[in-house]
């Protein structure tokens, strides 16, 4: 199967957060690159490696069903000539529930490669409860790294 070609880290975030809403896994995987050293880490969970692990974790996501609509706010991005970082906060919309689930933090890093962008990594945990009551993050008074 061919891939599709993102010419810009930001046009495969774009289609990761599609395929997300549309539960769509081959387009999902599309945006993934093809290395087995690639990673994710779904909120509370452990590190997914590998092409299949990660293709079957969004197979068991995808599987629940639920209706999810995303608004990215506070990006920031790293981009180099080969490497991107984008670091967003997911505010997620859940279909049938009255109640916003909290925010998520989410980073997700793009390789150029010779097929265009493909994201090697995305790691996403719940945002501090700063992030849920104002929207925006505020300053970190102590940390542990």
């Amino acid at each position: 199967m061919k891939k599709t070609l993102f010419a810009t880290p930001q046009d495969a975030e774009a289609a990761f957060y599609e395929a997300f809403v549309k539960r769509d896994l081959e387009a999902m995987m599309e945006v993934w690159s093809d290395e087995d050293d690639s990673y994710c880490v779904h909120p509370g969970g452990a590190r997914i490696s590998g092409v299949e692990n990660i293709r079957e974790s969004w197979r068991g996501i995808f599987a629940a069903g639920q209706e999810l609509r995303f608004s990215l706010r506070d990006s920031q991005h790293i981009h180099t000539m080969m490497l991107a970082v984008h670091s967003v906060y997911e505010h997620i919309t859940v279909s049938g529930q009255s109640r916003t689930p909290q925010p998520m933090i989410a980073t997700n890093i793009y390789q150029r490669t010779e097929r265009g962008w493909r994201m090697v990594a995305h790691h996403a945990a719940a945002a501090p409860a700063s992030v849920r009551s104002a929207g925006s993050p505020e300053p970190a008074t102590k940390t542990l790294h």
